[in-house]
């Protein structure tokens, strides 16, 4: 992974790397290596996540269709 400093700023920099590593899931993947996950926890962790994503995308799709209300937006 790279980020480009520009003008020697280097906190603007560290700020992008560490956007960069969260989008990437970096942070949550280094927490969970801390300590061992038994196999039955790991499966209840991935199919909550997966649970967790259907329902995103379900609401997303209902909002786009209209049967939901969408963001609030900041006028």
């Amino acid at each position: 992974m790279q980020v480009v400093v520009r003008d020697n700023n280097v906190d603007q920099a560290l700020r992008v790397l560490k956007k960069k590593l969260q989008r990437e899931g970096v942070f949550r993947e280094m927490k969970a290596r801390r300590a061992y996950e038994k196999p039955s926890e790991r499966r209840t962790r991935e199919k909550a996540e997966a649970i967790r994503r259907a329902r995103k995308l379900a609401r997303k799709q209902a909002q786009r269709e209209g049967l939901l209300p969408g963001k609030k937006r900041a006028a």
